[in-house]
């Protein structure tokens, strides 16, 4: 069986609840996601597990980490591990549409699905769907709410030396 581990987190977006096995990464929850923020039974509250990971979510909300080296297991159908591997894709402080996404893992039919799975990403920040726009600029669902969205895009901006718009 394997071992899960926990950690909570604060942030500037609020609290965050990190999950991860031996192996790597496997959820960032925020407070208003739909998934619990509390520890399933069996799981292990390990700050020393999880030290990297919010190591590097410090940085990245301080401005001084663009991108993320972690090992990550995000757990979902092939479908869905396709989107997020495109998600890491997408370079800090840019944003993208969900057909552009479609178009890059060679399914273009298939806008609406890749928003489905972007909407699924477990490990949101570190698999940058905050990054994916509706096709007309605006912001669309986000597990932390559209205020944590913009938030993340506006921090993004800023630190690239940016104003959005």
């Amino acid at each position: 069986m394997t071992q899960i581990y926990y950690e909570q987190m604060p942030s500037p977006i609020g609290p965050l609840f990190l999950v991860a096995d031996d192996e790597g990464l496997r959820e960032v929850r925020f407070e208003l996601d739909r998934r619990p923020h509390s520890p399933q039974e069996g799981w292990v509250h390990s700050p020393q597990k999880l030290a990297e990971v919010r190591r590097q979510l410090e940085e990245y909300f301080s401005g001084d980490r663009l991108t993320f080296d972690l090992p990550l297991k995000p757990l979902g159908t092939e479908f869905q591990q396709s989107v997020w591997h495109a998600l890491t894709t997408i370079p800090y402080a840019v944003t993208t549409s969900y057909g552009r996404i479609s178009q890059q893992i060679q399914r273009p039919k298939a806008s609406r699905a890749v928003g489905a799975a972007n909407g699924r990403n477990p490990i949101p920040i570190i698999i940058p769907c905050h990054r994916v726009i509706g096709s007309n600029g605006t912001l669309t669902g986000f597990a932390g709410g559209l205020a944590v969205k913009q938030w993340l895009l506006e921090h993004e901006m800023k630190c690239q030396g940016f104003a959005l718009s």
